[in-house]
């Protein structure tokens, strides 16, 4: 499974997959103006420039602005588009899917999935229906629209919608859970499972960060809230080019 608490030391609305489809198990568990290519997602992962700092420390590094709606289209932000692999038939959403399997699905033509299962953190959920998995902008893109302190190009608001060259950006989760959250930021939503809660603070600032995105005020006593419960929590990222 590529994620693993990428955000801890320890180691954007959001989009929607395919309607939900029935038979699927699902149990509780504890606890820039230019196209996008596969070549610009690879070099925003490059080595170089990650940093990692405590929580706190990261969450001052963000600028504190008041978000700005107006103007928000969701088809701002192109998704999803052919992926790192343009050879493997799938897109950015189901290289995702394919990429968090804790069991892997079989793929047929066409990237059809078949099998597998897959933890949702949000809610400690496994799933064992891709169908019933979104592929969440983990910060939402309403959000991020919000939160661009200077206006986006197309480019790169392509670039954030099908990055991964972070495995922060983008996360397989169950659809009830992505639905729950929509485009709310930590001080309206936190996930379910209460153990997920500094891995979500972190993973949040830490693209915001990537990202070169602020904060509002109220989003910032959040994650400062958050942070009291997270001793020893680190935020790792690297910027965006």
């Amino acid at each position: 499974m590529r994620r693993s608490m990428p955000a801890l030391a320890l180691a954007a609305l959001p989009l929607l997959a395919s309607p939900a489809s029935a038979g699927s198990l699902t149990t509780a568990l504890p606890v820039e103006e230019q196209p996008f290519t596969s070549a610009h997602a690879q070099a925003l992962g490059a080595p170089g420039s990650r940093q990692t700092l405590g929580l706190y420390e990261a969450i001052d590094r963000l600028p504190v602005a008041e978000e700005h709606r107006a103007g928000y289209q969701r088809s701002l932000y192109k998704h999803w588009n052919r992926g790192l692999d343009a050879a493997d038939g799938c897109d950015t959403r189901r290289e995702v899917i394919l990429s968090e399997a804790v069991d892997a699905p079989e793929v047929a033509a066409g990237c059809k999935l078949t099998g597998g299962s897959w933890r949702s953190a949000y809610d400690g959920l496994v799933v064992t229906d891709a169908g019933r998995l979104d592929v969440d902008h983990f910060v939402p893109l309403a959000e991020v629209f919000d939160s661009e302190q200077t206006p986006w190009s197309a480019g790169r608001r392509e670039a954030y919608a099908n990055d991964q060259g972070s495995p922060d950006t983008l996360i397989a989760v169950s659809a009830a859970s992505n639905r729950s959250k929509s485009d709310k930021d930590p001080a309206q939503w936190m996930p379910t499972d209460a153990s997920y809660h500094c891995a979500y603070a972190a993973t949040w600032v830490a693209t915001k960060l990537r990202w070169d995105l602020a904060v509002d005020e109220g989003e910032r006593q959040a994650l400062l809230g958050t942070a009291e419960d997270c001793a020893g929590t680190t935020v790792t990222y690297q910027p965006a080019s």
